[in-house]
């Protein structure tokens, strides 16, 4: 089963579902992951916004690009922004530990654990779930996540997502972020939409991701759908960001960034008269003071 459609049936949305689509009419969220752990991640993020298709963004408040990423989305105060609520760090070479004191949730350096769950293909003792987390410890971080995201954006932060899945990834979690969601008034990432696909592989060129997303789109029902990737420039930084078995994260990254921007991409858009949304734009989600 897809990793969205997976979520979907798991986490309980806050919210009242959004208004139904007018019959017939497709309407498609637009999402950009990962904002604030990397400068050419921020800038291609907002390009995906300025020139291209994507409607709202995920900001991981523990990244090291974080305070940059607020300063480019004060500037584009219409970019919708999400909680990224970042509880793992994957890349070898680029790391990020939590805002507050959380011994449970770090390895022996400080850094948040790689991986949700321990993977068979990465060194002992790097799964998140496996050093068994304290509860109290990780809705402390998650709150203050949150909490410095508004401080900083305030309305324009309008939902919470999990990076990873590692804030859902088990019932307590889920019920953690959940609770943390009302609270704030936020949104969750799956509440009444579904995920619309994937457009090609990690190792996919730039040219076949834009020729899969145009696919994709002219296959697209009615509904209200969520398309999810990850924006990124080819630059030096991002040539140094990845991890066994996904090592090319700089051309891949690139690659979504120019699908995003493509002319056949918004030509099909056109064409097709797809409603482009933002997690604001769902009914009655706009976020509370």
């Amino acid at each position: 089963m897809n990793k969205y459609l997976t979520l979907t049936a798991l986490a309980v949305a806050p919210f009242a579902p959004p208004a139904p689509a007018q019959e017939g009419e497709i309407r498609l969220l637009v999402r950009a992951d990962d904002m604030g752990s990397a400068q050419a991640i921020n800038e291609a993020c907002v390009k995906a916004y300025r020139e291209g298709i994507v409607k709202s963004v995920e900001l991981m408040v523990p990244g090291a690009w974080f305070l940059d990423a607020v300063r480019l989305l004060k500037e584009n105060p219409g970019l919708d922004v999400g909680v990224h609520l970042t509880l793992t760090s994957e890349w070898e070479r680029v790391k990020w530990r939590p805002l507050t004191p959380a011994p449970s949730l770090v390895d022996a350096n400080g850094y948040f654990h790689p991986t949700t769950t321990q993977r068979p293909d990465f060194p002992a003792g790097t799964g998140f779930l496996e050093a068994q987390p304290n509860l109290d410890e990780v809705e402390h971080e998650l709150r203050a996540q949150i909490e410095a995201a508004r401080r900083h954006l305030g309305r324009q932060v309008t939902h919470v997502s999990a990076h990873m899945f590692t804030a859902v990834a088990t019932p307590e979690l889920r019920a953690i972020t959940v609770r943390l969601a009302k609270e704030h008034g936020l949104r969750l990432e799956d509440d009444g939409v579904k995920f619309a696909g994937e457009f090609g592989a990690y190792t996919a060129t730039a040219k076949e991701r834009e020729t899969a997303l145009v696919n994709l789109l002219r296959q697209l029902p009615p509904g209200q759908w969520l398309l999810v990737e990850h924006p990124g420039l080819d630059t030096p930084e991002m040539r140094q960001m990845g991890h066994k078995g996904y090592e090319m994260v700089a051309s891949h990254r690139d690659g979504v960034t120019r699908a995003f921007t493509s002319a056949k991409v918004k030509g099909v858009i056109a064409r097709r008269h797809i409603k482009l949304l933002s997690y604001g734009d769902l009914a009655g989600t706009s976020a509370q003071p």
